[in-house]
């Protein structure tokens, strides 16, 4: 599968674990606090996101961390976190003043969360299906 660079123009591509209810309730989230449609988002699990990791020198495969690619550049862990809230709309781009907290320790929480997240918020079988006006943002 291709991915279109004038598709991916002025874009964000969140890549999400498509089993990880906490993952998923992002989705859900962003969605309606991104109106623009500026950010679209991946299965960790699918095709195109290994593509898109490997081509940014991550593991394929790799299901621990929500990843952004935004203009070129790939964050993870918190950095990833507070970089997408800095794209919705207000008042969310407010809590990238987090990023002043020293990224160890707020990996070191986003790590906690990413552990347990299973236990705490649930996991499907299989990568969510995405309703039809969520699909469209999905590559």
């Amino acid at each position: 599968m291709e991915v279109q660079e004038e598709a991916l123009t002025n874009k964000a591509v969140v890549l999400i674990d498509g089993v990880c209810h906490l993952c998923q309730g992002l989705v859900r989230f962003i969605i309606p606090r991104d109106p623009q449609g500026r950010i679209l988002f991946a299965p960790l699990q699918s095709e195109i996101s290994r593509k898109l990791m490997n081509d940014s020198g991550l593991v394929p495969g790799q299901l621990s961390t929500v990843v952004l690619l935004e203009n070129g550049v790939c964050y993870t862990e918190s950095a990833a976190v507070l970089r997408i809230a800095r794209r919705l709309r207000f008042p969310w781009p407010a809590a990238y003043l987090f990023i002043i907290i020293p990224r160890p320790l707020r990996d070191a929480l986003y790590r906690l969360v990413a552990r347990n997240r299973y236990r705490w918020f649930g996991r499907d079988e299989q990568c969510m299906v995405p309703t039809p006006e969520i699909r469209k943002r999905f590559l």
